[in-house]
Parts: structure tokens; C-alpha cells; sequence
């Protein structure tokens, strides 16, 4: 099975000088000391008459292969079969402007066929092939050059079975009508990566935002949204720029004054204390929408009980469709919905044509 290195970009353009209906696709990258994917493998699989596909292994730090690369994420023609690849697309459009579509997730196909749902790549090739693939590279360092054997081998299976997964879900998703679903979600996945601005509502997901008061929520609100606008302008990881337990800690207990700031920051091992002014600014200034912002407290505020009635029409829907759990509706979208009044996006188009009936009674009249 043919496995070619490609760092010129005059032969990744010949080698798509015909257009193929499909390919499969993968990526390896690097995020531990920055803020957006640093792209460091692309991996292309190609057809071939002979059953076994052609695979490339790109170098996107070569000269001039990120604009080869380009025009092939964005011919539409081309399906690009993946597998879980919200972070290789945000990959691509960073190193690329361009996110691939149109887009065939083979975790997302797997989950919606009833095969299973947060399948990993390898746990489903075994699944829907019996084939064991090694894991030994999960952590490898992809920036180095040369790569290693190993590190070559384990890249080209990375794409190897994509098409052989492709058939067999796209069949599947065919028999139960529901290739709308996945071309659904699919497009939903490509939307978030086209305009991935950081979560609205980032103090949300925080476990120890649901023991503050509501005003040190909002102050933590903000240093969050500020902490990923700077991380974000400066492609540095988020925790380098404001640690979560002193971003707590100064909602909770905000200083009185700039210089009480400065000595909160001197206290704390981990604190950018060159950037008081900056988070002084951001703690006190409040944001034009942070009144819609959720209540994440642990109170009165969100019946448990009603929530639980959400929940068990949603998995006894999900039985009746054979979905794995989760695939429906996660806890956290259904929170969103009771605490805000209205379907997220999460919850739109097939999710909420299956949902709406069995969860409408419960909305409006939550006894």
C-alpha cells in the first residue's frame, strides 16, 4: 500500500490534478503552548482500482503546501471522510483559511447508526473491521523531522480505513434514513469551526462558578471572556494567560483598589502580573449582554426535578430510536433549554423534531 511523503506543493497539486469523489482525511497537531492547533501532519487517503488506497503524508510546515492544500479543503465536490475532527478543522482554518466541507464525521455516522456513541478511531475500526490498529504515537512529538518509522506508520493508519468506515455507516445511516441527520449535524460541526469566537457563557461550565453569588459570577464572566480574547489575539493557552482557581478567587473576593490587585497578583505563583492594568479593566467593566447570562448557582434557581423529567423523556426517546446516550440531548443543552426558554442550537433540526413533542408539555407547564 503505497505511502508517499509530500513536501512539494507542485506534486500535491498533480496528485489532484483529476478530482476524486472523496478523501480521507486526518491531521496531526500540536496545541500545548499555543491557543489555536499548530498543524504539523496532514494525512490524505486517496482511492485506487486496486482496493488498498493511496495515502499522503503532507509536511505543512514545507514552503507553499498550506496554499497547495487549500483549494483541495475547499472543493466542495470532494467529501472528506474523518473521523472527530472539530480541532482538525480549526487546525485547517488556521493554517489554511479554509474549513474542509463537505464533511462525512465517521464518530458522529457511528453514533447516529446505533453502532456507538464517542467511539474512538481505533475502537471503531476494530468494531466495524476486527482490524487492531497500535497505539504506541498518541503523544508524539509531530514537529520533529525527520518523523520515525513508527511515527509514519502510525499516521497512514490514521486514514487507512476511512473509506472502508465510510460504507459501511453511510449504509447503515441509508437504512434508517438518516443521512439528513448527519448532513445536519455535519454542517453544524463546519459552522463552529468557520466562526469559533469562544464560548458566550464560559463561567458556565465551571464547577466552582456554582457556588458564587450572582455578581461574582458576572465578574468572573468577564475576566473569562477578556482571558480568551488575550489567549486567543496572543496564541497562548488560556490558563497561561489567568489561571481558573485566581480567576475565582478575584470574582469571589474582588480587590477595592488597582493596588489591591497588584497584591492579589503578587500572592498567587501562577498570576501575569504584568497585565494588572488589562484585568483590573476586565473585572470591573461590565459586558453589554452579561444580564442573559446564566445563573450557574446551586439554588432554587433550577428545579431537579423537572430537569430529571427532561432527561428521562429524552433517553426514553433515544431507546426508541437506538441511540447511545448523549447522541440526543446532553444534560447540559437541556439546562440551557430550561434556563433560558428556548432550543439552542445544539437542539435544532432533527434533535428537536424528535424531542419537541414529548418535551413542549414539560416547558410550558412544568408540574
Amino acid at each position: 500500500m503505497p505511502v508517499a511523503w509530500i513536501t512539494d506543493p507542485a506534486e500535491l497539486r498533480s496528485r489532484f490534478a483529476t478530482r476524486p469523489a472523496r478523501i480521507g482525511l486526518d491531521t496531526e497537531f500540536i496545541r500545548e503552548r499555543t491557543y489555536w492547533p499548530q498543524l504539523a501532519l496532514v494525512q490524505i487517503a486517496l482511492e485506487t482500482d486496486g482496493g488498498e488506497p493511496d495515502i499522503l503524508l503532507i509536511d505543512p510546515t514545507a514552503r507553499g503546501i498550506t496554499e497547495a492544500l487549500a483549494p483541495i479543503l475547499a472543493d466542495e465536490s470532494i467529501v472528506k471522510v474523518m473521523h472527530s475532527p472539530s480541532e482538525d478543522l480549526v487546525a485547517f482554518r488556521h493554517a489554511c483559511d479554509v474549513v474542509p466541507k463537505p464533511l462525512f464525521d465517521t464518530q458522529l455516522a457511528a453514533a447516529l447508526a446505533g453502532v456507538g456513541g464517542g467511539l474512538g478511531y481505533q475502537k471503531l475500526v476494530e468494531q466495524l473491521t476486527g482490524i487492531v490498529l497500535a497505539k504506541g504515537e498518541t503523544r508524539s512529538d509531530w514537529l520533529r523531522r525527520p518523523l520515525s518509522d513508527s511515527q509514519l506508520e502510525y499516521a497512514a493508519d490514521d486514514v487507512r480505513h476511512l473509506f472502508e468506515l465510510h460504507d459501511q455507516l453511510d449504509q447503515r445511516l441509508d437504512m434508517l434514513g438518516r443521512r439528513e441527520w448527519l448532513a445536519e449535524d455535519a454542517a453544524r460541526t463546519v459552522h463552529n469551526a468557520q466562526t469559533e469566537s469562544g464560548e458566550r457563557w464560559p463561567h458556565a461550565s465551571m464547577r466552582s462558578a456554582q457556588f458564587l453569588d450572582r455578581d461574582a459570577q458576572l465578574r468572573l464572566l468577564r475576566l473569562l471572556r477578556w482571558r480568551d480574547a488575550y489567549a486567543r489575539d496572543n496564541d497562548r493557552p488560556r490558563t497561561w494567560i489567568l489561571d481558573n482557581e485566581l480567576a475565582v478567587g478575584l470574582a469571589r473576593n474582588p480587590p477595592i483598589d488597582r493596588a489591591g490587585l497588584q497584591r492579589a497578583l503578587d500572592a498567587h505563583p501562577k498570576s501575569p502580573r504584568k497585565l494588572g492594568d488589562a484585568i483590573w479593566t476586565a473585572l470591573n467593566t461590565p459586558l453589554d449582554d452579561e444580564a442573559q447570562a446564566p445563573d450557574t448557582a446551586v439554588a432554587e434557581n433550577r428545579d431537579k426535578q423537572r430537569l430529571r423529567k427532561l432527561q428521562d423523556v429524552v433517553a426514553a426517546r433515544s431507546a426508541e430510536l437506538g441511540l447511545p446516550d448523549g447522541v440526543l440531548a446532553s444534560r447540559r443543552w437541556l439546562e440551557a433549554l430550561m434556563d433560558q426558554g428556548e432550543w439552542p442550537d445544539a437542539l435544532a433540526g432533527w434533535r428537536r423534531k424528535a424531542l419537541e413533542p414529548g418535551l413542549a408539555p414539560l416547558l410550558t407547564d412544568p408540574r
